[in-house]
């Protein structure tokens, strides 16, 4: 398919028509990069645990790691039988 480059302030961009958009996944933020001068778009791929070794390791480094919530909820419950 051939489309247009069209001026968009400073830049220049193309629109995509709504098939491809559905066919590819794209919504509303994509990845783009130049590879060997072919210009790809991409989903971004969310994980949503992504980074979560890092900041835990930060964490650690800077002894950030006491508990936010105490270690029994109420006074008494440490007395409980469960």
């Amino acid at each position: 398919m051939q489309v247009n480059i069209r001026s968009l302030g400073n830049s220049k961009g193309i629109l995509i028509p709504k098939p491809i958009l559905e066919q590819t996944g794209l919504q509303d933020v994509a990845e783009l990069r130049v590879n060997n001068g072919v210009i790809e778009i991409r989903p971004v791929k969310t994980n949503p645990r992504e980074g979560w070794a890092l900041d835990s390791q930060r964490i650690a480094i800077d002894k950030d790691d006491s508990l936010v919530w105490p270690e029994f909820g109420n006074a008494d419950d440490k007395d409980l039988k469960w």
